[in-house]
């Protein structure tokens, strides 16, 4: 099919884009990596009366280290993330759970903001900044705001983002990873097959103290849930303890207990509460291996299919 009728506008600049924003509202779809948006419009699932194309925008294209935060413009493509050996120093989790969208063509494409602001409860990075608590910057006519991942995702495929408003930046917690710092991370999930859409997916990091307790604890899931799901209460029975299967697999069950999945043609909804409880556990384990290294693997495996 072909999209239905629009008028396109491809602004030069974040003033002339944000003005745009500000002339035409909820009338307007913003236009980036295209990965989501396209088929939509192909399938007159949406139908935009206007469409402003953001590509022209490379004051929005930048990966940066920021005192505790690594800052990534929102044009930033994924693959040029997934390679970045910037971010693989300050937050290599965001690059683990970026090889698992889609396939390479798709990354090459695909824009972080875009990932972001499109909110599919599926996707990984969305989980991976709700697990680590980070920061999504918006701006519009009247200036700039930072909102939590918290306070973003509202519910499937919608934000806090106004009509008037489009993500600007996305922020992302520095991981003190070190020989220094007892730390691990990891995004596993279980899928049909590479590429796939995770039917569920657990992004952790764990961080250890000199006793070999657990200090710090992150969690973040997706495909369970109508946003992209943080697992505070499996957090929460983590950290002050010495890790071990049975720990584990109780912050599993809670992982499975706050899990509010659908069911669809891959999976029952009881399948995905299940494998919910599971790809927390198998996350738990690997984040805590690589914890031993210092955070280190040279070489993060493939998703694990059914």
């Amino acid at each position: 099919m072909k999209p239905a009728k629009f008028e396109y506008f491809r602004p030069e600049n974040l003033t002339e884009a944000t003005r745009l924003l500000g002339q035409y509202g909820d009338e307007a779809s913003l236009l980036a990596g295209g990965q989501s948006l396209l088929p939509l419009l192909s399938m007159r699932l949406a139908r935009p009366a206007v469409i402003i194309d953001l590509n022209r925008l490379a004051e929005l294209d930048y990966l940066r280290e920021d005192g505790d935060w690594l800052a990534i413009g929102a044009l930033t493509r994924q693959r040029a993330t997934e390679l970045s050996p910037l971010v693989a120093r300050l937050c290599p989790l965001v690059q683990e759970s970026i090889k698992l969208i889609g396939h390479l063509p798709i990354r090459n494409r695909g824009t972080i903001g875009g990932n972001i602001a499109h909110a599919d409860p599926a996707s990984e990075l969305p989980a991976t900044l709700q697990a680590l608590n980070g920061l999504v910057v918006l701006v519009g006519p009247e200036g700039e705001r930072a909102v939590t991942a918290a306070d973003f995702f509202l519910t499937v495929l919608t934000t806090s983002r106004s009509a008037v408003e489009m993500v600007k930046e996305v922020r992302f917690p520095r991981l003190p990873l070190s020989e220094k710092v007892k730390a691990g991370y990891a995004f596993y999930e279980v899928s049909r097959q590479q590429g796939n859409y995770a039917m569920a997916g657990a992004a952790v990091y764990l961080e250890l103290d000199g006793q070999g307790y657990i200090s710090a604890a992150r969690l973040g899931l997706c495909s369970v849930a109508p946003i992209p799901l943080k697992a505070a209460a499996a957090e929460q029975i983590l950290v002050g303890e010495k890790p071990s299967p049975a720990l584990f697999k109780e912050a599993g069950r809670l992982a499975a207990q706050v899990s509010d999945p659908a069911s669809d043609l891959h999976a029952e909804a009881d399948y995905r509460r299940a494998l919910a409880g599971v790809v927390t556990e198998r996350a738990l384990a690997r984040a805590l291996a690589r914890s031993a290294k210092g955070g280190a693997e040279a070489r993060p495996p493939a998703p694990e299919g059914v």
